[in-house]
């Protein structure tokens, strides 16, 4: 079976074109699921929602936890350390993350940041290793093939690779970087643009994303089920 974990960063609350100020990327990840367990029912999915309710903030008695040796940790540090665990927990489990995030001030939502300030942590998704300084990271969940789905809102349009604001886009590059950090590299990538000007403009733009989860979902299934079908051999 495939498991997903759909993460929500919007601070909209509501579905776009079904609640009033809905949030289209919580559209997206919501067809994407929605459409996932439509066609395989037998998967499972978990829905994280820290647009609504907001992972804790990286604090100076989480890093001295951290960052202190299991066999040195004191007990008041696994406390700390509980909700980080949590979280790395659902993101080991999952094969596929789905990550709806409004681009908000070129980057990420801080909601958003503050999940990846807690599940990038060495020795749980990378581990360091000072004696080989030219490659000293290693990927700890690179372990087997994870894929990424990032489900992006934009007010304007131009933030694409090649579009002329695409240098002010440091949500999906961002995420991109952490991801890959941590071993996770099969990453896929589909935006609602144009909010800003709605009219035509935003209805074809989600149109076209629409379409395009579509043939994702299509396309990730097809690969996971030729991933998990038993290998011939011969007689």
């Amino acid at each position: 079976m495939t498991h997903i974990l759909q993460l929500d960063a919007s601070a909209r609350p509501g579905l776009a074109g079904k609640d009033e100020h809905g949030s289209h990327s919580r559209s997206l990840t919501h067809q994407f699921v929605t459409e996932w367990r439509a066609q395989c029912p037998e998967d499972t999915s978990t829905h994280r929602d820290i647009g609504l309710r907001p992972p804790s903030f990286v604090s100076h008695d989480w890093i001295a936890s951290a960052f202190t040796p299991p066999e040195h940790q004191q007990p008041w540090m696994s406390g700390i350390l509980a909700e980080s665990d949590e979280l790395i927990d659902e993101l080991v489990a999952a094969d596929i993350l789905v990550i709806g995030a409004p681009l908000y001030n070129f980057g990420m939502p801080a909601a958003l940041k503050a999940w990846v300030d807690l599940v990038v942590r060495m020795g749980r998704t990378v581990d360091y290793d000072p004696t080989t300084p030219e490659d000293p990271f290693t990927p700890l969940l690179a372990d087997r093939p994870r894929h990424a789905v990032i489900l992006a809102s934009r007010g304007g349009d131009g933030f694409e690779p090649g579009g002329e604001l695409a240098h002010m886009n440091h949500l999906e590059p961002g995420l991109t970087t952490v991801l890959e950090f941590i071993g996770i590299t099969r990453i896929h990538r589909i935006a609602v643009e144009n909010q800003e000007a709605g009219g035509e403009l935003l209805a074809a733009s989600v149109a076209d994303a629409n379409h395009r989860v579509s043939k994702l979902v299509a396309r990730l299934q097809a690969t996971f089920r030729d991933t998990s079908a038993p290998a011939m051999t011969g007689a």
